[in-house]
């Protein structure tokens, strides 16, 4: 674990605000497209035409032709002037953050990440696990991991039934990918018969997952979720990450915000996921602990009321998930004696 700078981590969260109040204010200024006007049932009404894209092509309805209406378009062309002013504001941003040594997605995953948020998938409860997560949660918590970051697989958690209110309630999750043009297809599962959970390129490593929690150790089928017109894998103890998520930057050319687990719930489940991985898992396996270790060291370190409400939380879970995190506690760095006490004097017998 190295620590950023100061200006980086001054830099990141001051992109994290200008992100949320630029996806907050998002309107009709912050989308491609152009007002027309439509004669109906002998009535002129306004309309807004978005142009095609991950999202694909959507019409708005704005008004009647009437004053008001005039005045609400206005607006919405002066709004975008400021809006194309913040979102100028956020490169420049994005690039000191590349200067400042902040760690950064790779340009093929960050274009499906954004297209994705475009679409409404983090509006619609989707949370970013995986090694782009970890990526992420080095940014928030102002360290550069030690542990590499190549990876190109998408790994996307969501509930099965989303129970807050949205304005959007739905996407196309095969359709806006397919949008991307970058020749996504679905990747057949072992049973022919049951829907694909994974979209993949062909001819390279990029790769879509959609995962959900698991609601038993025998809830292994892919599950429909309905609001993303697609199914994913049940995981076991998965909703332990999605009861908590922080919304922060992804960083690339630009930036795009995006869902991520609580840091210290992401390293405590990744140190009990790492203890299920089968034989021929075994490289995953030590990423996973790896991952763990970098994080909880940075948390012990700074953030220890972090680490004692994620333990909090999983002392309400089934003892056997606490008895996994205990043996692979074990298994952390020598050095980590101090982080490895502290959990472990926190859990439940």
């Amino acid at each position: 674990m190295v620590r950023q700078p100061p200006e980086t981590q001054t830099l990141f969260a001051e992109l994290s605000e200008r992100l949320r109040v630029f996806e907050a204010a998002r309107s009709f200024a912050n989308l491609a497209g152009a007002f027309t006007k439509k004669p109906v049932r002998g009535a002129d009404y306004w309309y807004f035409k978005s142009s095609a894209g991950p999202a694909g092509q959507r019409e708005y309805f704005v008004g009647p032709d009437n004053r008001e209406t005039q005045a609400v378009m206005k607006a919405c062309i002066a709004g975008r002037r400021d809006a194309e002013a913040a979102a100028a504001s956020i490169e420049r941003l994005c690039a000191m953050l590349r200067q400042g040594g902040a760690l950064l997605t790779d340009t093929p995953s960050a274009r499906v990440v954004a297209g994705l948020a475009s679409a409404g998938m983090f509006k619609l409860g989707a949370v970013l696990v995986g090694t782009h997560a970890f990526s992420v949660l080095g940014n928030v918590l102002g360290v550069r991991w030690e542990s590499g970051l190549r990876t190109q697989d998408i790994d996307l958690a969501a509930s099965r039934i989303l129970h807050v209110a949205v304005p959007q309630t739905e996407l196309d999750l095969p359709r806006t990918l397919d949008a991307l043009n970058m020749g996504f297809l679905p990747v057949p599962g072992l049973n022919p018969k049951a829907p694909e959970t994974s979209f993949k390129v062909r001819g390279h490593t990029l790769r879509v997952d959609l995962l959900t929690p698991a609601r038993g150790a025998r809830d292994a089928k892919p599950i429909s979720i309905p609001r993303f017109k697609a199914a994913a894998q049940p995981l076991e103890l998965l909703d332990y990450l999605l009861e908590v998520a922080v919304a922060a930057p992804l960083v690339n050319g630009g930036a795009t915000l995006v869902n991520v687990p609580d840091p210290a719930r992401f390293a405590l489940h990744k140190l009990i996921v790492s203890g299920r991985r089968q034989v021929f898992e075994q490289s995953k396996a030590g990423k996973d602990r790896q991952q763990a270790a970098e994080i909880i060291a940075a948390l012990y370190e700074d953030r220890r009321g972090d680490i004692n409400l994620a333990v909090k939380a999983l002392n309400q879970r089934p003892a056997a998930w606490r008895s996994r995190l205990k043996r692979e506690l074990a298994k952390l760095p020598a050095d980590m004696e101090a982080a490895r006490t502290h959990i472990r004097r926190s859990l439940q017998d």
